[in-house]
């Protein structure tokens, strides 16, 4: 029977499974994309939770191994602008296909690497695989729900996100927890297996054959501008700001990025329709993109990170203080998106925004005695904001282009949210370290023998010292070592508590772009 299916399906047109499988039909799509994508976005969270014990195995800092989850990002963010086209050539049924594959063999790849650069190139294989597939699923969605009930479409767009970003965390924690690191590359596959069987029966096969050549010059330029970008965050703090290595990576950079958009905007090919940025409501739209990228993807790196270095939980209690919030924000997703087809996109963005910078302004005060719970909810604050925010964002960017540009604009939309969380994860650890090594420095000037609380804790630490048998010798330096592990921790709370503010920081800046979408549109409407 499925065998027979398969072979009905081949060369169907998306108006032929429609007519076949009837009023389902919307919903047996919506469940083989977002099966898929939540696949991808929960591997980009997944890893996070791990950053500590890849730390230790391989003896790293932070700056190293932030790039199991930027180098992902980043070659996603490349890749994406690949999808029309290669949609174009070989139809959505088989791209699907192909990027799940591509993913699953990067799964395998860091799995059973020997070493982290070989981890980071197996994210570099499931990131590529990844960025192909996200622009196809949210076209899939538009083109399968009709314009009445597109709302509803990017809810379930949101839907994916949201669900995968809470799980992922939490489920790689509890694979930490009772297996090992590295199987949480593994947990993903039966869903991809899944997601690969429905894409044979329910996508349309049908292929365009476009003779369209493929803007490879752009492609290079882009790829180049965004590894050397994201080399220069990762390695200026330890090569040196100034260091002549990173001023000619930055440098490159530039040139390239420059390049990328001469090209766009006057190549006979070309990835990017840089005409639609023109468009001041969808240019603002794409700003709230990024600003989104930004904080969502910083937040959840941060949020686990925060859970094992500072509150000293296991991975999967660590992972925990997500899920709340994306259970919650899952209850009110089907409102939100309701909410996003009934009033302007602005207002639900604007919202979000708000919440989620309230949300992480109020996490800025927490420190290693303060609740579980209370962590928690606090996250929850911020995931509502957020599923307050993607479907209005999602509407807000493709209702301004007109039909037959939806796929380009979800690949720019989908361009920037990943370019922003790429760089907003980059950032956010140099920003880390370097507010830490402040803090730390800062603290350890205080340490002085004039200072009586420093003297009262080493003499009464030097007390128990021997109460409980430590040789006379040894009291003092133990003491010391003890008030050097008091500071550091103190340094890597205020650290930590910094980037909360950052983060906030940068989604009240978001209100900027929502407020020349508001204008512009509220102008538009009064010149009709």
């Amino acid at each position: 029977m499925a065998e027979a299916e398969i072979g009905a399906s081949a060369g169907s047109s998306l108006e032929d499974l429609a007519a076949r499988y009837g009023a389902a039909y919307p919903w047996l799509v919506a469940v083989t994309v977002l099966s898929a994508f939540s696949t991808a976005v929960l591997t980009s969270s997944i890893v996070n939770v791990a950053v500590p014990d890849v730390m230790g195995a391989f003896g790293v800092g932070q700056d190293q191994v932030q790039f199991i989850a930027t180098a992902f990002f980043a070659t996603m963010t490349a890749s994406l602008l690949i999808s029309p086209w290669v949609v174009d050539k070989l139809g959505v049924q088989l791209t699907f296909s192909i990027s799940l594959v591509l993913f699953a063999i990067g799964s395998l790849i860091s799995t059973f690497s020997p070493n982290l650069p070989v981890i980071i190139f197996g994210r570099v294989v499931q990131g590529f695989g990844s960025g192909v597939m996200q622009p196809l699923v949210m076209m899939a969605l538009v083109q399968a729900f009709p314009p009445e009930r597109r709302g509803m479409a990017m809810g379930l767009f949101s839907l994916g996100i949201v669900c995968a970003h809470g799980v992922g965390p939490y489920m790689g924690g509890l694979t930490i927890d009772a297996f090992h690191w590295r199987f949480i590359f593994l947990l993903p596959l039966p869903i991809v297996v899944f997601a690969f069987v429905m894409g044979l029966l329910f996508l349309p096969s049908r292929v365009k054959g476009t003779n369209a050549s493929f803007d490879w010059l752009g492609f290079a330029l882009l790829s180049v501008s965004i590894f050397c970008m994201m080399t220069v965050i990762a390695n200026g703090q330890r090569d040196g700001w100034f260091s002549d290595s990173i001023l000619v990576t930055f440098l490159i950079s530039l040139t390239t990025s420059a390049a990328f958009i001469i090209t766009q905007s006057y190549g006979k090919t070309r990835m990017m329709e840089v005409a639609l940025f023109r468009h001041i409501p969808f240019a603002a739209a794409i700003a709230i993109s990024l600003v989104y990228g930004l904080v969502n993807f910083s937040a959840i790196y941060l949020y686990p990170v925060f859970g094992q270095l500072v509150q000293e939980y296991t991975p999967s209690v660590a992972g925990f203080l997500i899920l709340p919030g994306a259970l919650f924000a899952v209850l009110i997703l089907p409102f939100t998106g309701r909410f996003a087809d009934a009033v302007p996109p602005q207002f639900g963005i604007g919202l979000g925004l708000i919440l989620f910078g309230i949300s992480n302004i109020m996490l800025a005060s927490s420190d290693i005695s303060t609740m579980f719970w209370i962590i928690a909810m606090l996250i929850v604050l911020g995931r509502i904001g957020l599923a307050f925010m993607t479907p209005s964002m999602m509407s807000a960017s493709l209702n301004t282009v007109p039909p037959e540009k939806i796929g380009e604009a979800s690949a720019i939309v989908n361009f920037m949210m990943l370019f922003g969380g790429a760089f907003g994860i980059n950032a956010l650890v140099v920003l880390l370290d370097r507010r830490t090594q402040f803090h730390g420095e800062a603290l350890t000037a205080t340490q002085t023998s004039a200072n009586l609380a420093t003297r009262e804790l080493l003499d009464n630490v030097s007390r128990l010292l021997g109460e409980e048998g430590f040789a006379e010798a040894l009291r003092s330096p133990v003491a010391l070592n003890y008030l050097g592990d008091m500071v550091h921790a103190q340094a890597n709370t205020l650290g930590f508590q910094d980037g909360f503010v950052a983060i906030a920081v940068v989604a009240f800046l978001g209100l900027i772009p929502v407020s020349i979408l508001h204008f512009v549109t509220r102008r538009a409407r009064q010149a009709r």
